[in-house]
């Protein structure tokens, strides 16, 4: 403590280049632009704070965290030593060092990167997602009807997904899960495709969990052949035709009664997969009105030009008194005040 004031660590993973992947890091780069703009929103609020990178070395993180003692650590990290799968183990050291830090814990975090495992759960409390399988090797063909949507059922950020993860054959479904399989590992996870409007709606939790305005992806502007997806390079690539052509609208415009549907569905999601602080959840919509749960983000991008914090905006909440409340709730766990 200084003055009253807890000591806040703001820990976040060092960008390495991978020269065999190619760009599968670009995400993760962002995370260090990120960490210098909560860094300084934390100051703003006159909290002593340290900016804490996370190296390769796993003994280094430890002797980091007890060299600074943060009594609030503020969580950025999405992968350890450029593992996305490693992603909730970071949270689980904090837990194990009873150590107060903001976002989810290590349980929900691991559930919500295991995407089948998570729509199993959303299944479970009557939530709707897309018809889909688990596939485990190349040559699977699950019992769906094409076209489908096929990602890595491991990974975040987008990564894995191109204009080519909409298939429509088997033949395509064979070459993509290749693809997969050689750059991310399988499994892959299969999903009819939802041709119709995506939104997402990102969850605050302050006295208690409450969904923020409604965003939309506006696709009109793509070419036609080009699928209606959100694809790694669209949600990246700022220079790119795709991220260009699919800007986000927050708030969306759309009929209250689907805002209202959409909201309480992100908050049921929310609950059932034992998130707090703050997540973002994405959607589908068909051309009937049906809502469909893509997934839960329980580890969204915060920096100040993305859609969390567009959504903050939105609310009218101030992107330093978002982190206020963040450090509040983590204080509060360890039955601090």
């Amino acid at each position: 403590m200084n003055n009253g004031k807890p000591l806040v660590g703001v820990v976040y993973e060092v960008y390495v280049p991978h020269p065999k992947v190619i760009d599968k890091e670009l995400s993760e780069e962002t995370v260090e632009e990120m960490a210098r703009e909560v860094y300084e929103a934390v100051l703003t609020l006159g909290y002593p704070t340290v900016l804490i990178p996370v190296k390769e070395s796993f003994l280094g993180f430890l002797r980091r965290i007890r060299e600074v003692k943060p009594d609030v650590v503020v969580n950025l990290c999405e992968s350890f030593n450029g593992t996305t799968r490693l992603e909730s183990n970071v949270a689980g050291v904090y837990e194990l060092l009873r150590q107060s830090f903001t976002g989810n814990a290590m349980r929900a975090l691991s559930l919500c990167q295991d995407k089948f495992k998570a729509k199993a759960v959303l299944a479970s409390h009557g939530l709707p997602t897309p018809a889909g399988r688990l596939l485990r090797s190349v040559e699977d063909v699950p019992d769906l009807k094409f076209p489908l949507f096929v990602k890595p059922n491991n990974e975040d950020a987008s990564m894995g997904i191109t204009p080519k993860s909409v298939v429509r054959d088997e033949k395509e479904l064979g070459a993509l899960l290749t693809m997969i399989r050689d750059r991310f590992g399988l499994p892959a996870l299969a999903e009819e495709f939802i041709d119709g409007r995506e939104f997402n709606v990102a969850i605050i939790e302050d006295s208690e969990a409450r969904a923020l305005p409604v965003s939309e992806i506006d696709f009109t502007a793509l070419p036609k052949e080009q699928p209606r997806i959100v694809s790694y390079e669209a949600k990246w690539f700022e220079e790119s035709e795709l991220y260009i052509k699919t800007p986000p609208i927050c708030p969306a415009p759309v009929e209250d009664e689907i805002r209202d549907r959409l909201q309480e569905c992100a908050l049921r999601a929310f609950r059932a997969l034992g998130c707090r602080d703050y997540a973002r959840v994405d959607f589908r919509m068909d051309k009937r009105d049906r809502l469909f749960i893509l997934e839960v983000n329980p580890n969204p991008d915060v920096s100040l030009n993305a859609g969390y914090a567009r959504a903050l905006k939105a609310a009218g909440v101030e992107y330093s008194d978002f982190w206020k409340q963040m450090i509040q709730n983590a204080q509060s766990r360890n039955g601090k005040p």
